[in-house]
């Protein structure tokens, strides 16, 4: 894999106000997309365009994530509320209210019907996605719990919060397993390899940080970014992952040494976007999703070439 294309595929506007997050439907006809506007919006991929409103809100959305082999989209709010709304039945299922400070983090299990919410408020819940009731709330940090990872084996996860700390739990115990403090400032992204044997982080001191999960040891210190990493997220068939940064650029990189193959910026020619990237999300292996600040969401073309 020495060589690789990317392409502008497509710009999609309408939004009036900063995108934070975005999540896609299991069949990817469908990008979801929320941030500062009054509305979650999906976008029909196939055309391009803007399909209809699937959630109006009172406050920002900071995540979206559709729980598992559903069309259940669980939707975080900035007034700390949590909308489970059935996207294809245009149906309220339920309205998850504990936190009272703004939610920034959402995972759901494959393996058992919880979903995990983070919160400003320095806590993690855990919520039954049949009954949608409360069965867990644990104190992770005296500040914000910005991020969660979960493995794929789905036996730990891993939290990130503003103190630039990296708490490791057991997904069956919740309980505590190991600390990780190699930040300088708040971490805001974290993902585990597809192996799960490697933990990549990254942070507002636009680090990218990897470690070895068999004793969560640094592994490798990379200076990936001249800001805040918003995202890491690896490839869905591919040995490679990509960063997005605050610095307006997306970094392709191999998986195997982890040097950089791409780097999607302005300064070397791309037409992105002109302010902070917040989030990205493979839609396939060819397909690449960005939102920012500057209102857009933009579809990446990549290509393998050799």
């Amino acid at each position: 894999m020495n060589k690789i294309e990317v392409l502008k595929k497509l710009s999609l506007t309408g939004h009036q106000n900063p995108i934070f997050a975005l999540e896609v439907d299991e069949g990817a006809a469908l990008l979801f997309t929320a941030g500062n506007d009054k509305g979650v919006v999906a976008w029909n991929l196939a055309s391009g365009i803007f399909q209809k409103i699937v959630l109006p809100v009172k406050s920002s959305v900071y995540c979206l994530h559709r729980l598992p082999h559903t069309s259940y989209l669980a939707v975080g709010e900035r007034s700390g509320l949590v909308t489970i709304v059935d996207y294809v039945n245009h149906k309220i299922l339920a309205r998850l209210q504990h936190h009272q400070k703004p939610v920034f983090g959402l995972q759901a299990f494959h393996t058992k019907n919880e979903l995990l919410i983070s919160s400003e408020d320095g806590t993690v819940s855990v919520w039954d996605t049949q009954t949608f009731t409360m069965l867990y709330n644990f104190r992770v940090s005296q500040e914000t719990v910005r991020c969660i990872a979960l493995n794929h084996q789905e036996n730990h996860f891993a939290l990130g919060a503003k103190d630039s700390k990296i708490s490791i739990f057991d997904a069956q115990e919740y309980s505590l397993i190991h600390e990780i403090d190699e930040h300088s400032a708040a971490i805001t992204s974290l993902c585990f390899s597809p192996d799960d044997s490697r933990l990549l982080t990254g942070g507002r001191d636009a680090q990218l940080n990897i470690f070895e999960t068999a004793n969560y040891s640094l592994f490798k210190n990379i200076t990936a970014h001249m800001f805040t990493i918003y995202r890491i997220a690896y490839h869905p068939t591919l040995p490679l992952f990509a960063t997005a940064s605050q610095d307006k650029s997306v970094k392709l990189w191999r998986a195997d040494d982890y040097s950089l193959i791409k780097n999607i910026s302005f300064e070397k020619g791309y037409e992105i976007h002109r302010l902070s990237i917040n989030n990205m999300l493979w839609i396939n292996a060819h397909t690449l999703a960005t939102v920012s600040d500057d209102k857009t969401v933009i579809l990446w073309d990549i290509e393998v070439l050799e």
